[in-house]
């Protein structure tokens, strides 16, 4: 008889381990899939905000018209040399 009390009480004390192991599986697998939701969302949420940036906007034509104006009147003043202007005037037309 002591064999069979003994045998239940091991059993039993497995059977509890064995319970408890799994239950803590159970959880952080759930904690996983949490972990898993939220990051899904940031990436959305990341992702919408690219989305919803505005791009740089071009400059107009009469904004690269006025720059090329004041680009040519620094050159006749002299405060800008004949390459500085070409530089300058390269970019500007370049953005267009």
């Amino acid at each position: 008889m002591p064999f069979l009390l003994r045998a239940a009480i091991v059993g039993g004390a497995a059977y509890h381990v064995g319970k408890r192991v799994q239950e803590s599986r159970d959880q952080s697998t759930s904690q996983q899939a949490q972990i898993d939701d939220l990051q899904s969302q940031q990436q959305q949420q990341q992702y919408q905000a690219q989305q919803a940036a505005p791009a740089p906007a071009a400059p107009s034509q009469q904004d690269a018209m006025a720059q090329l104006t004041q680009l040519k009147q620094l050159l006749d003043q002299g405060v800008l040399t004949q390459a500085e202007f070409d530089m300058q005037k390269t970019k500007i037309l370049s953005g267009m």
